[in-house]
């Protein structure tokens, strides 16, 4: 049996606002989180760097060239540099810390984008005592293990690349009772995955029934589309990352699955 996390703790599927609800306003900032809790979003999801002096902001790519107003790779720039930039030319770019400090209720899903975040992220975890309301995952086995050791055996993780992985393979085939046994034992809880990866299916009926079967949550990113919507939900998925809140909040208030209170 896979231990109990709080974060995990919640009636139906679980509803992720991917990065705020980056189809609905300008991703990762305070203003697309606050939309999003005030839609009863209480899942939110981020990803973390450190700035070259060890700060903590809540923003997906590496560099800043996409969506600020600016340009370089933030583990190369100083705060002050970093706090300059506005994404969209008009919002901030968020500290963790305040995003975990504005709704002390609401969970947060953490991609870990590189390793210099971790101590921060570590530091920023004891700080704000949000260390039950958070799940860590990230693309990188060996980064994940580290941010575990950091962060204490109390954080929430997702399954790395390589769990997946032997995951999808137990599905698919017959004989893995040895492996499914290993991967329940390991206490990972769930396992967040794309609907395909490099040209294989990864959310099966098998897989879903697999991950069940050792008491593994199955949550699927990043789902913008309704028919979707709806088909995961009817396989048993345990949650879906959005950046369509709208939708995906109309799909299980449809099926009498949006929590109303």
């Amino acid at each position: 049996m896979q231990r109990r996390f709080a974060f995990l703790d919640h009636p139906g599927p679980l509803a992720f606002a991917h990065r705020g609800g980056a189809a609905e306003g300008r991703e990762n900032t305070m203003a697309a989180f606050e939309k999003a809790v005030a839609m009863g979003y209480t899942y939110l999801e981020t990803d973390v760097h450190a700035t070259a002096d060890g700060v903590l902001v809540a923003f997906h790519d590496h560099t800043l060239d996409r969506v600020t107003d600016r340009r370089g790779r933030i583990s190369r720039l100083p705060y002050r540099e970093v706090a300059k930039a506005r994404i969209g030319g008009v919002d901030e770019i968020p500290l963790l810390e305040d995003l975990l400090g504005a709704w002390p209720d609401v969970r947060v899903n953490i991609d870990v984008k590189e390793s210099p975040a971790i101590v921060p992220l570590a530091r920023a975890l004891r700080r704000t005592g949000a260390s039950g309301r958070v799940c860590l995952t990230s693309f990188s086995d060996m980064r994940l293990a580290q941010a575990r050791r950091a962060c204490g055996p109390e954080v929430c993780s997702a399954m790395g690349p390589r769990a997946i992985a032997a995951l999808r393979t137990a599905s698919a085939r017959g004989g893995y009772g040895r492996l499914l046994a290993g991967l329940s034992g390991s206490g990972v809880p769930c396992a967040q995955v794309p609907l395909g990866w490099r040209g294989l299916r990864v959310v099966t009926p098998a897989f879903v029934r697999t991950a069940h079967s050792i008491g593994v949550q199955v949550h699927v990113w990043t789902i913008d589309d309704r028919p979707t919507m709806e088909r995961l939900l009817d396989l048993g998925v345990d949650g879906i990352m959005t950046d369509n809140i709208t939708g995906l909040r109309e799909v299980l208030t449809e099926r009498g699955q949006w929590p109303t209170t």
